[in-house]
């Protein structure tokens, strides 16, 4: 007769299994929970990266063109310009309707988010949202005649092609990348706030 004070191996076993066939369930669903903190690490990293990059330039380029221009390689020149206007030098002196746009451009990379389930298109969104948050810091603290009314530091200039700079670069890449990243992704693979799928290698 068994000892009532010894546990039952039986009872091992049973616990042992129940603890196997629930593990991978468990896995999944924490590989599902950490997806999207993953994706928005990335987002966020490539934003800032982009950020960064865009305003040191600028303070190089305010701090060394100011007087004078240099020239790089073939039509390649580097030239000091404000630009009250959109990306490329566009629509000059809607400085604040520009600024809503960019405002909106974020609320779009913020809403667009959970559908990206690639690492590229993680990446062309931090591309955007650095690109559009480096101008808008532009047109929010660069002026004097008011929030959103700054110029927007431009200096890379082929003279044959508006002016533009890093965060312009951000944007107009990250869209394109973007682009690609939906049409490489296949139909039905896009995640949503709801499926916490894992981020795919694209």
């Amino acid at each position: 007769m068994p000892n009532p004070a010894e546990p039952d191996p039986l009872d091992k076993t049973v616990r042992a299994d129940d603890a196997s066939t629930a593990s991978p369930t468990a896995g999944a669903r924490s590989s599902g929970a950490r997806a999207p903190a993953r994706r928005w690490a990335l987002i966020l990293g490539v934003a800032s990266g982009v950020l960064l990059v865009d305003q040191l330039s600028k303070w190089w380029a305010v701090h060394t063109l100011s007087s004078r221009t240099i020239a790089v390689v073939w039509t390649l020149r580097f030239n000091l310009t404000g630009n009250t206007g959109a990306s490329f030098s566009r629509f000059g002196g809607q400085g604040p309707l520009i600024s809503l746009g960019a405002v909106a451009v974020v609320c779009a990379v913020l809403w667009l988010s959970p559908a990206v389930s690639s690492r590229l298109g993680s990446v062309a969104l931090g591309m955007i949202l650095g690109g559009a948050l480096g101008n808008l810091m532009d047109r929010a603290f660069r002026g004097d005649a008011g929030v959103l009314h700054g110029p927007v530091v431009d200096f890379i200039d082929f003279q044959w092609w508006p002016v533009f700079n890093v965060a312009d670069m951000g944007v107009v890449i990250g869209a394109l990348l973007l682009a690609i990243s939906f049409l490489r992704a296949p139909a039905g693979s896009g995640s949503s706030p709801a499926s916490g799928s894992a981020p795919a290698d694209g």
